[in-house]
């Protein structure tokens, strides 16, 4: 089975004492930020092997992860299984997702499926809001989840909108794999942006 994951290093501006902290009402929102946040304080080894994990509710080995990993541990701590809920959705609708065009797959994959960013795109935009992408700093809203083209060394990348802006550019800072564990930088208009998703269960307040 192909996999297509980058162990990528970049130089970004990393987070700083000085950067600025959007308050946020207790909630869903909040406790899922936090939960991104407490990613970056874990040793994580960059690994985009293929695991075979339990269902529903699996994860891979604790010390090691992918971008994919960071956005799905961190909806787990509010309980929300994107293993199960994305497998679930491609046994039930198989062809809204590019597994036979981008991997030549054939049936849903409970240990894979999830941990791969064009099926977190597809399952975003069809179950939470799909924002239109703008180089708007203040468009970016605390949990949003982005996706990138890092061009050429990996058409895909992940991850999530914290509450702390850079005391540099402004932009919002972004927990994110890209190579070196779970961290916090500034890196949101480093690369192209594929997508702009805000995804909780309950989408009534967007």
């Amino acid at each position: 089975m192909k996999k297509y994951y980058i162990i990528l290093l970049i130089i970004s501006f990393a987070c700083s004492d000085n950067d600025k902290i959007i308050e946020l009402k207790n909630g869903i929102e909040k406790d899922f930020l936090l939960a991104a946040l407490e990613r970056t304080k874990h040793n994580i080894i960059y690994n985009g092997d293929y695991f075979n994990i339990e269902y529903p509710n699996g994860d891979i080995p604790e010390g090691y992860g992918v971008c994919t990993d960071v956005i799905i541990r961190s909806y787990r701590a509010i309980n929300i299984d994107l293993q199960q809920l994305i497998h679930e959705d491609i046994i039930e609708k198989f062809n809204d997702y590019p597994l036979q065009n981008i991997w030549n797959q054939n049936s849903a994959d409970s240990n894979i499926d999830h941990r791969r960013v064009p099926n977190l795109e597809i399952f975003f935009s069809k179950y939470g809001v799909s924002i239109p992408v703008s180089n708007n700093p203040s468009d970016y809203k605390p949990g949003d989840i982005v996706t990138w083209d890092l061009r050429g060394s990996s058409p895909w990348h992940i991850g999530i909108v914290t509450n702390k802006l850079s005391s540099v550019t402004n932009n919002p800072l972004i927990v994110h794999n890209i190579g070196r564990g779970p961290a916090i930088d500034d890196m949101i208009f480093d690369f192209p942006i594929r997508g702009h998703y805000r995804y909780f269960p309950q989408m009534n307040n967007y």
